[in-house]
C-alpha cells in the first residue's frame, strides 16, 4: 500500500492545532474565571489522569479488534461532543465533568494515530519526523494566530477556536486508511513479558521523570510569563519558537540517529530538560534567557519523543503495538505528567515559581541518572 502521507500529514496537522490553541491559553481562561493555582493544576492534569489508562484500554481495543482507524474515529466524535459542554457553564464542577469526559476520549487518539503511522510507514521510520512535523507546523499557526487574536479579544474567542479545530480532527479521521497488522513472534506473548525487560523499564522509568518535568510547563508558562510582562502574542510566539526548533530536529533525526544512537540522544534530551527548566525559573526577566530556554524545546520534546516513540516501537511489535504505545503515553504523559502537574500545583502556591520550574529540571536529572543506572547495555 502506498504512504497515505497527506491524509496522515493533515490529521496531525489539526490535531496539534488543537494542542497549541488549547495548552497554551486553556489556563488563561481558567484564570480569568478566578480559579486559584491548584483548582488550575487540578483541571489540567485531568488530561494526564486520563492518559494513565485510557490509551491503554483504547489500545487494548484496537489490537483487539483490529481496526486502529475506525476507533480514532469513534474517539474524533465522542471528543467534539464532550468539548461542546464547556459553552453550557463556567462552573468549576461542571468543568471537572467536561474536561474529565473530553480526556477520556481525547488522550487515545495520539498514541493510536502514532501507531498507525508506523505501521504505514513499515521500514521507513526515517520518514515519521516528516510526517509528524506537520503536526508540529499546525500548533505554530494556531499559537502565534490565537495569540494574537487574545491580544484584541475576549479570551472566550478561544472556546470557539478550539471546536473548529476538533471538527477538523473529525474531518481527517474519515480519510485515513487501515495499515496491515504484520505479524511477529512475539504475538503469542504477555504485554507484561515484554514490559518486564530490563530496557523497557528504564525508558517507561525515563519518560515518567521526563513528562514529570514537564508538568509546571504546561500548567503555568502561560500564566509565568504574562505575569512577567510578556504580552499575549509574545507568548504565542515563544511557544512557537519551541516547535518551530521541534521541527528541525524532527528533520533531522535520521542523521542524529545515525550518529549517537536513540538510547544516547534519550539521555542527552533529559539533560538538557534539567538545563532548560532551571534557566525558565531563574531568569525570566531575562528575554534572551527565555528565547534560548524555547530553543532546547527540540531537546527536551522533539528528539526525546522521536527516539521514545522509536524505542516503544522496537520494543513492542505485531499486535502488542497499540498496547505498546498505549503503555508509553499512560506512563510517560499519564503518570508522569499527572504526578508532574499536582507537585506544580502544590508547589507553585507554596514555594514560588522559581523553585517550582527548579524542582521540576530536578525530576529530569533523576530520569536521566535512572535511565542510565537502569539500562543493562551500553549507552
Amino acid at each position: 500500500m502506498q504512504l497515505p502521507y497527506w491524509r496522515l500529514s493533515a490529521f496531525y496537522f489539526v490535531y496539534f492545532a488543537f494542542v497549541g490553541a488549547f495548552t497554551p491559553y486553556w489556563t488563561l481562561y481558567l484564570q480569568s474565571l478566578a480559579f486559584s493555582a491548584f483548582q488550575i493544576a487540578v483541571l489540567m492534569s485531568l488530561f494526564q489522569v486520563a492518559r494513565i489508562f485510557a490509551p491503554s484500554l483504547w489500545g487494548w481495543l484496537a489490537d483487539h479488534l483490529g481496526h486502529r482507524v475506525k476507533i480514532i474515529q469513534w474517539l474524533a466524535v465522542l471528543s467534539t461532543v464532550s468539548y461542546a459542554g464547556v459553552f453550557a457553564g463556567e462552573s468549576y464542577p461542571w468543568l471537572f465533568a467536561v474536561m474529565l469526559l473530553l480526556s477520556f476520549f481525547w488522550s487515545a487518539s495520539l498514541p493510536l494515530i502514532e501507531t498507525v503511522t508506523l505501521g504505514h510507514l513499515g521500514d521507513q521510520f526515517d520518514r515519521y519526523g516528516h510526517i509528524r512535523m506537520w503536526g508540529s507546523i499546525g500548533f505554530i499557526l494556531a499559537v502565534i494566530g490565537l495569540g494574537y487574536l487574545l491580544d484584541y479579544f475576549s479570551i472566550r474567542i478561544m472556546l470557539w477556536f478550539v471546536f473548529a479545530m476538533m471538527l477538523g480532527v473529525l474531518i481527517f479521521s474519515r480519510n485515513i486508511p487501515e495499515p496491515k497488522i504484520i505479524p511477529h513472534h512475539t504475538d503469542d506473548s504477555s504485554i507484561w513479558t515484554i514490559m518486564r525487560q530490563p530496557e523497557v523499564l528504564a525508558l517507561l522509568a525515563a519518560c515518567f521523570m521526563m513528562a514529570a518535568a514537564h508538568g509546571v510547563y504546561y500548567t503555568f508558562y502561560s500564566i509565568y510569563l504574562v505575569d512577567h510582562g510578556y504580552t499575549k502574542g509574545q507568548v504565542g510566539w515563544l511557544w512557537a519558537l519551541g516547535v518551530i526548533c521541534e521541527i528541525l530536529i524532527f528533520l533531522w533525526m535520521p542523521k542524529l540517529t545515525k550518529l549517537f544512537g536513540l538510547k544516547r540522544i534519550l539521555v542527552m534530551s533529559l539533560f538538557i530538560a534539567f538545563v532548560r527548566f532551571n534557566l525558565i525559573g531563574w531568569a525570566v526577566d531575562w528575554w534572551w534567557i527565555v528565547l534560548f530556554a524555547q530553543i532546547l524545546h527540540a531537546a527536551t520534546f522533539g528528539s526525546y519523543h522521536a527516539s521514545a516513540v522509536a524505542l516503544t516501537h522496537r520494543y513492542f511489535k505485531g499486535k502488542h503495538q497499540s498496547k505498546g504505545q498505549g503503555l508509553y503515553t499512560g506512563v510517560s504523559y499519564g503518570m508522569g505528567g499527572t504526578f508532574g502537574g499536582l507537585v506544580s500545583g502544590y508547589a507553585w502556591e507554596s514555594f514560588g515559581s522559581s523553585w517550582t520550574f527548579g524542582l521540576s529540571g530536578a525530576f529530569a536529572l533523576i530520569g536521566c541518572v535512572l535511565f542510565i543506572w537502569m539500562t543493562p547495555k551500553k549507552i
